[in-house]
């Protein structure tokens, strides 16, 4: 079950801050609407058995894979076991605007057609090696199409105007929603990085050596 962050003392604000620090400090899709939704887990256990709005349950078991690619299972859990898949579909069908939807829903296809046309194999048989290649394949295409979007003339001329508000690249959404899911899951927040509870002090420069765990937000 994917628990509320709110229980681990992590704001979406908090949260959403960290991710958009995480990917260059480009605003995420679903804006205002995805930093007031809250859920429990129980819609999204109800999401990955049933899929949301427009997602199947395969639409959501494809997320997971996904998302595990993006952050894959190593000396923590990694996002399928934060059923981050069905995290990214609850988000999209609440906070996302209708065109930004239709991106994203079209992205699951484009992706997996990528993965045919590069490995033979849909994105559920490519293999783990066939499956990170392709993802950073997106990702260097979405870098790119973000950095031209931020980069696009301020004027009012028309040209200007569609490239500033044409809807980013659907890797780039799922991507979004992969860290956040996991970052705001009860495994991100007490197993991917390092939690106490009740801390006995507030210290504002404790002891961080390279490589380890960063310390999850309180509230």
């Amino acid at each position: 079950m994917h628990e509320r962050n709110d229980s681990l003392g992590m704001t979406r604000r908090e949260a959403i801050q960290r991710v958009t620090a995480l990917l260059g400090g480009t605003a995420l899709a679903g804006g205002d609407r995805l930093l007031a939704f809250s859920f429990d887990g129980a819609a999204l256990d109800a999401a990955m058995a049933q899929g949301a709005g427009a997602f199947s349950a395969a639409d959501v078991a494809l997320l997971d894979e996904i998302a595990e690619t993006i952050l894959p299972e190593t000396a923590t859990p990694g996002a399928k076991a934060a059923n981050t898949g069905a995290f990214m579909a609850v988000m999209v069908t609440a906070t996302y605007t209708e065109t930004d939807q239709q991106v994203f829903r079209a992205g699951i296809g484009q992706l997996d057609e990528a993965c045919r046309k590069a490995n033979a194999a849909s994105f559920m048989q490519a293999s783990p090696a066939q499956r990170l290649a392709l993802l950073e394949a997106l990702d260097r295409e979405q870098q790119t199409a973000t950095e031209e979007r931020a980069n696009a003339p301020r004027s009012r001329a028309p040209a200007a105007v569609a490239a500033r508000d044409e809807p980013p690249h659907y890797f780039r959404m799922m991507k979004e929603l992969a860290l956040l899911g996991y970052f705001t899951s009860e495994i991100g927040c007490t197993r991917a990085m390092r939690y106490s509870e009740t801390p006995g002090r507030f210290d504002p420069c404790a002891p961080h050596a390279p490589g380890d765990k960063s310390w999850a937000s309180h509230a």
